[in-house]
């Protein structure tokens, strides 16, 4: 039985050609063996191992089903839990995962997908994910490690590659096997190729590009890169013409004969379309000639040694501390001095006192004067009711305690004067 090519493009023999075994697996083997795999994993919880290969894209589902039995109370065989889970991933000792290996869950309810396009850098490399799922309704957790061996490709990188961005789609919904499939058959449809892979798939969001209203249907977008071993076809090198060129600078719809074998069910924006050759890639390293504005290299840095003397910073403490203490010290003498002992108030308060000592003695005087009162202290009638008003003195007051000049008071029987206020209104 002859499999389709979009299968052995999620089969790690075909990718790498090294597995051991002089015969290929049939779907419905391999579904049996994934679901006998699955049920050992769920039991005995040990790690599981992955094969990727260097420049191909890696996509492992973190399914919410296997880590359900994880849960205490354990469900029963054709039990239904649907318990919100999250996950959790980093590389064993760090707190976050590779640079080249992305995650995204959409929901509780969804599940994880680990993606990304492996580096020939950490090839041979065991790359060991720790995987922690949370049960968002018991706050109970599971953790599982995920093992990443990533293997060699012989002909990586592929030196064709095509980028294309999707507009009707998003990440998760790309990263899944039947739509990846569709695609790459619809490219290889194109292109023909001998070997096409899929080499990495971006979120718009990850280019700057802007989260969509939430209405009709509107998608982010997914930038996916694919791989071939021949040149571009005729059809993908139309965008570069110029009349599509001025289309797409005008923010028109380029004119793509091989458009409608996409459109069916993916909506490609070729003015966003990326081809690379890498056969006609020149080398950009150039040998810096040290000139103006470059420092000369001073070689490698020379830590100081340890057998430093030890420096005592007591006397300079002390200076830092005696010096503003004494200048602060000879301000407050300065400006006690001007406020205590130059006061001029000191010459007024004795002025003062001599002209009341002298008022007192005047009043001494005129109290043992023996001289008839005058008229206006003398007892009169009052106008209007005849009665008889007392003088505006007594004989047991003390003269020292009044003032030189009377003010004048409301007695009982006199009349009120109306004054003018300044509003001109009268109150009596």
């Amino acid at each position: 039985m002859q499999l389709p090519w979009w299968w052995e493009l999620g089969d790690p023999c075909a990718w790498t050609g090294q597995c051991r075994g002089t015969r290929r697996m049939s779907p419905a083997t391999t579904g049996t063996f994934l679901l006998t795999v699955y049920t050992i994993f769920s039991k005995v919880h040990s790690d599981r191992n992955v094969y990727p290969s260097a420049g191909v894209l890696f996509v492992h589902v973190l399914e919410r089903e296997y880590f359900k039995g994880e849960f205490p109370p354990y469900p029963k065989p054709g039990e239904i839990s649907n318990d919100p889970i999250t996950f959790n991933t980093n590389l064993m000792g760090y707190p976050d995962r590779p640079g080249w290996l992305r995650y995204i869950q959409r929901t509780p309810y969804s599940d994880g997908v680990l993606y990304g396009s492996p580096t020939a850098e950490n090839v041979g490399k065991p790359t060991v994910i720790e995987i922690t799922a949370y049960n968002r309704r018991t706050f109970e957790t599971a953790r599982h490690n995920l093992i990443i061996n990533i293997m060699s490709a012989e002909d990586f990188p592929l030196p064709y590659q095509a980028e294309f961005f999707i507009k009707n789609m998003n990440v998760e919904e790309m990263l899944a096997s039947e739509v990846l499939g569709d695609f790459l058959g619809a490219v290889k449809n194109v292109w023909q190729p001998e070997r096409l892979n899929a080499i990495n798939i971006t979120s718009a969001l990850d280019r700057g590009g802007r989260v969509p209203l939430p209405i009709n249907d509107m998608k982010e977008g997914v930038y996916v890169m694919v791989g071939a071993d021949v040149p571009f076809s005729s059809c993908l090198r139309e965008v570069e013409n110029p009349q599509n060129q001025l289309r797409c600078s005008q923010e028109m719809e380029p004119v793509i004969t091989c458009d409608k074998k996409f459109r069916t069910q993916f909506y490609i924006d070729w003015c966003k379309i990326s081809l690379v050759d890498k056969t006609k890639q020149v080398s950009t390293y150039h040998e810096v000639i040290r000139g103006e504005g470059i420092l000369p290299d001073g070689g490698e840095y020379k830590p100081p040694s340890d057998s430093l003397k030890s420096r005592d910073y007591y006397t300079d403490f002390l200076i830092t501390l005696a010096v503003p203490s004494a200048v602060a010290l000879v301000l407050f003498l300065i400006l006690a001095y001007i406020m205590c002992c130059r006061r001029e108030g000191v010459i007024q308060l004795v002025h003062h006192s001599a002209i009341q000592k002298s008022t007192k003695e005047l009043r001494d005087m005129s109290k043992n004067r023996e001289i008839a009162w005058p008229l206006s202290t003398l007892p009169v009638f009052h106008p209007v009711t005849g009665e008889i008003i007392p003088p505006l003195h007594t004989d047991n007051y003390e003269s020292t305690n009044m003032p030189l000049m009377q003010t004048q008071q409301n007695l009982p029987h006199q009349t009120q004067i109306p004054q003018q206020q300044t509003t001109g209104k009268w109150y009596p």
